[in-house]
């Protein structure tokens, strides 16, 4: 098994559609990687020549792939494309252009240029310098709805309605955060330096929020044409490796964030059926779900059980951890389950928080009474565009025995759909109650 720190995976299979997907989420995470680590060369308010070498880069491996098929290692080939390309532009413009300021004088001499240019994008610097991107995207000059927006976009490749969909915002706001987080980060004289401060602690709670709310969008796919987002929640395991592998970042809400997304994923093969339809947990077969991942999971809930502070990260974890470690959902503790959620509303109360207890309580106490805590849901009217909770309300009535009064939930969810696996999974849901016309 491998460590804790390095999540297992199994690779898709060998379709077209695979490899599209391996390349996505290639290019996602290499974008990330040579952003971070030309910009410790450039400087961050050269941070927008950064990207354009990136994307130079990018393109270029699209054009070269398509006639020759992809190397053997496609890492290494776009770092170095991206090294070649950066070199270019380093030698045109040093006289023209201020570079990173601990790094000009080395640049200036051809004696210590090239040795400069290898140590600083070296596979050690760039694990570094990746991290130093991400606590300098949350800078205390910026909003944390900013803060995350640009650890979104420049670490993660995200685009601006993918992020407008994760904060349920509008693409013209999430694209007015990233300009003025990218203005605030080019403001800066350097990347944020990894050491002990109070500063280095507030700054890695933002980034936890920031990895949740990827693992997050590609677990619950609020996107257009797919349900389930499998390159996004690799994304968010591997940096929250890589801050779990770093010895001041590693503390217990970090070991608890991993932890909560390794045993989530492990259920990820079962999320959609055959037909690519979503997958209630009680239809799952247990036996597909990753076990490897279950253990890593359960081990890293462990390494979090130390000092004095419960995250939402340890709550939401174990609850995770009961429903992977269930022989099935009949055997499933929902009474542990339903009091793990009054401890995680005491702690981040929100109306899908409650959504989701109150399903709890439905399996525990019955159908009537997850109606009941439903409708005891505060501020519900923020979940008017959430078809989960139309959904839930009509699985209980459907539980009920009163068809009618499930479909018309039904019904009401179907618009609220925001992919075509949710739409058939409601679909499938109203034919289960019959024709009431």
């Amino acid at each position: 098994m491998d460590s804790p720190r390095n999540p297992v995976w199994r690779e898709p299979g060998g379709s077209d559609a695979a490899r599209r997907e391996s390349i996505d989420h290639l290019f996602r995470r290499e974008s990330g990687r040579m952003i971070a680590s030309l910009t410790r060369v450039f400087g961050v308010h050269n941070l927008a020549l950064a990207e354009d070498v990136v994307q130079d880069a990018l393109c270029r491996a699209l054009e070269v792939w398509k006639l020759r098929g992809m190397p053997e290692n496609p890492s290494a080939w776009l770092m170095t494309t991206a090294k070649n390309r950066a070199v270019d532009v380093l030698r045109r413009e040093r006289r023209a252009r201020a570079f990173a300021p601990e790094l000009e004088r080395l640049l200036e001499s051809e004696w210590t240029f090239t040795p400069t240019i290898e140590e600083a994008l070296g596979p050690h610097a760039i694990r570094d310098d990746e991290l130093r991107m991400m606590f300098s995207c949350v800078n205390p000059r910026l909003a944390e709805e900013s803060q995350v927006a640009l650890i979104l976009h420049i670490l993660c490749g995200f685009s601006i309605s993918e992020i407008a969909n994760a904060f349920l915002s509008s693409t013209a706001a999430i694209e007015k955060r990233i300009t003025r987080g990218k203005k605030v980060l080019s403001a800066s004289k350097r990347l944020f330096e990894l050491s002990e401060s109070e500063d280095f602690q507030a700054r890695l709670s933002a980034i936890h929020r920031a990895l949740y709310l990827l693992f997050n969008e590609g677990y619950h796919g609020s996107c257009t044409e797919k349900v389930v987002r499998v390159e996004l929640c690799r994304e968010a395991m591997r940096l929250a490796a890589l801050l779990s592998d770093h010895p001041l970042a590693s503390n217990p809400s970090t070991r608890a964030l991993l932890a909560l997304m390794c045993l989530h994923a492990a259920r990820l093969p079962t999320r959609v059926d055959e037909s690519g339809s979503l997958s209630l947990l009680t239809d799952q077969d247990r036996s597909q779900w990753n076990h490897e991942l279950i253990a890593q999971g359960q081990t890293l809930l462990e390494l979090s059980a130390t000092g004095d502070k419960l995250s939402e990260y340890h709550v939401e974890a174990a609850i995770a951890w009961c429903h992977a470690t269930a022989p099935s959902a009949r055997d499933t503790d929902w009474g542990r389950i339903v009091s793990l959620y009054d401890t995680l509303m005491a702690l981040r109360p929100s109306p899908v928080i409650a959504l989701n207890r109150a399903i709890a309580v439905a399996q525990h106490e019955g159908p009537e009474q997850g109606l009941a805590a439903l409708r005891a849901i505060p501020d519900r009217e923020r979940l008017g565009s959430y078809p989960f909770y139309p959904i839930a309300l009509g699985e209980f009535e459907l539980q009920c025995g009163r068809h009618a009064a499930a479909r018309e939930h039904f019904v009401v969810a179907l618009p609220l759909a925001r992919n075509p696996a949710e739409q058939r999974f409601i679909e499938q849901r109203i034919g289960a109650c019959g024709d009431q016309r």
